[in-house]
């Protein structure tokens, strides 16, 4: 600033012959440059069956970027969905046994952490469960209105198991009958494919969200963390808030089983598949909120510790050093637990 100020200088003690009006007219416009300051500037659309939201610090708006986004977010879904027939996953999973198939990079990226996480969950999370999804009626096959028989159950399970994936760098070779989901990871991974594209660009203070699933980098306008808002785990269309916390460059998820059910003769089932039973869990685990170094992990991770439950799940989180909120559902409202890391974060 002090160069610009003296430039101002030089200029004004050198310009005397300047008709009056030119000159006030460059020291008006060069001095608005000095007073711009950083603001908010806010990006929506649709992608994924859901919303986005990109919200970044800047000093002037952002020209043609909500189409860069929206490129870049049907990039991600014509790969990993499971609602697109035609999508890269959609293709796999019709594929007959015994194919090969060249993945792309980012299909190649996600299979990998995948199977990453489903060995250090032992299976509580598993991108092979896409049977028993569809079977409940939570999938593109569209809803039920009853649950399956246990044959049908039994049948679909047998399909299931993320150790009959044969994935190789960048080729998955398909010597089971398997349908891939990638619906808790794929969004996570959507907000980190955000968050590369805008750091690409120089942006470096940014929340980006995706139907829930967050990224939060750097600081706000005013120099203070992102402060995120936990939601209370109810079915009111009221939002309320159970708990803020306030975080910088870090990736934030939260599953939960109070949103997408259906019920039948007053039992409640969730979209939440437990793999290894072919049922809807039914613990008394309300939401878990987790936070990890990428989105795709924060979701993936929070979709494990859904499926475990709040007792299996906070031991698992503690030996795997992950960052979790758990609330509890219980005879009074709700218990929370909260892991010793995820402390830090809590604003109120």
């Amino acid at each position: 600033m002090t160069l610009v100020v003296n430039h101002l200088m030089f200029v004004f003690r050198h310009t005397l012959k300047w008709p009056a009006a030119l000159l006030l007219a460059t020291l008006f416009l060069l001095s608005g440059c000095l007073n711009e300051s950083p603001q908010i500037y806010s990006i929506q659309g649709l992608t994924m069956g859901t919303t986005y939201t990109v919200k970044l610090v800047a000093s002037s708006e952002p020209n043609n970027l909500k189409a860069d986004i929206d490129r870049a977010l049907n990039a991600v879904n014509q790969s990993m969905s499971t609602y697109l027939p035609d999508s890269e996953l959609s293709r796999i999973n019709q594929a007959a046994v015994g194919t090969k198939h060249q993945l792309s990079a980012g299909l190649s990226l996600v299979l990998a952490l995948a199977q990453k996480i489903s060995a250090e969950s032992e299976g509580a999370f598993d991108i092979t469960v896409g049977p028993l999804v569809n079977l409940w009626g939570f999938g593109p096959d569209g809803r039920v209105i009853k649950a399956p028989l246990p044959s049908e159950i039994a049948a679909a399970g047998a399909r299931v198991g993320y150790s009959k994936i044969n994935l190789s760098e960048h080729t998955l070779s398909k010597e089971v009958d398997h349908y891939l989901d990638l619906s808790a990871i794929a969004k996570g991974y959507g907000v980190d494919v955000i968050a590369g594209l805008l750091e690409a660009k120089g942006y470096q203070n940014y929340l980006v969200e995706i139907g829930g699933e967050l990224r939060a980098n750097g600081v706000k306008p005013d120099g203070q963390n992102w402060h995120i808002a936990i939601e209370t785990p109810t079915e009111l269309l009221v939002h309320q808030v159970q708990k803020i916390i306030a975080v910088k460059n870090i990736g934030i998820a939260t599953s939960g089983d109070y949103r997408n059910y259906f019920e039948e003769n007053g039992v409640r089932f969730s979209h939440t598949i437990n793999p290894k039973t072919g049922r809807p869990i039914g613990h008394n685990l309300a939401s878990v909120t987790v936070l990890a170094q990428s989105c795709a992990e924060a979701d993936a991770y929070a979709t494990a510790l859904m499926v475990m439950g709040p007792d299996a799940g906070y031991q698992f989180a503690q030996k795997q050093n992950i960052d979790a909120f758990f609330i509890v559902k219980s005879a009074d409202g709700f218990k929370e637990i909260v892991t010793p890391g995820f402390q830090h974060y809590l604003v109120r």
